[in-house]
């Protein structure tokens, strides 16, 4: 089973995180960032991972930490969930659109975390989210789950579609490069034979 859980307590949050690779979509989300949550929701549903995420951040302070961290545990409990990565697709990409916005992911499980964000925002809130946290999460995401991440908008001009475009096309690519290829359901889809650490 593509199943992990990862507890990260530190003095600036406290995080539990489940994930299932092979899951329906499920979710169960308590961030304490409304906007954020709603996120998580569309990034399970679309790509079919079961999640389930518990936060108990320093809101009082900011929202920083609770976003990067949040992130951080996701995405090391997909890492972990992937194991060797033998037999998966690898590669992923989607196109999302929200009414007038439209915004593409490209992702690599490469084990060479990098992310490339072409997306501009016009407000600096979504609910109480800071617009400017939106690529923080993205990143240290992608940083734990070890992917090369390119996210890109195409266009659009509701701020709200701007992400949720974003989560929703992550979340489409995501599932595509972490199905088990049925004709190399036991190799590393690497030359290299490793990908990750």
């Amino acid at each position: 089973m593509r199943q992990a859980t990862i507890t990260r307590n530190t003095s600036e949050t406290r995080i539990a995180v489940s994930v299932n690779l092979d899951g329906t979509g499920e979710y169960r989300v308590a961030t304490g960032i409304g906007f954020l949550d709603h996120m998580l929701e569309q990034l399970a549903r679309h790509s079919l991972i079961d999640l389930d995420v518990a936060v108990e951040g320093d809101l009082h302070i900011d929202q920083h930490h609770t976003t990067e961290d949040c992130a951080l545990a996701i995405g090391e409990a997909i890492s972990r969930a992937l194991g060797e990565r033998r037999g998966i697709m690898r590669y992923g990409h989607a196109y999302a659109p929200m009414d007038e916005a439209l915004t593409r992911a490209a992702i690599d499980i490469s084990g060479r975390p990098y992310l490339v964000w072409k997306l501009d925002f016009t407000q600096t809130k979504l609910g109480e989210w800071d617009t400017e946290l939106v690529e923080h999460w993205f990143h240290s995401f992608a940083q734990t789950a070890g992917l090369t991440l390119h996210v890109e908008n195409l266009y659009g001009r509701n701020n709200h579609h701007l992400v949720e475009s974003a989560f929703k096309a992550l979340a489409r690519a995501l599932r595509q490069a972490v199905t088990i290829d049925p004709r190399k359901a036991g190799d590393i889809p690497s030359t290299k034979g490793t990908l990750g650490g």
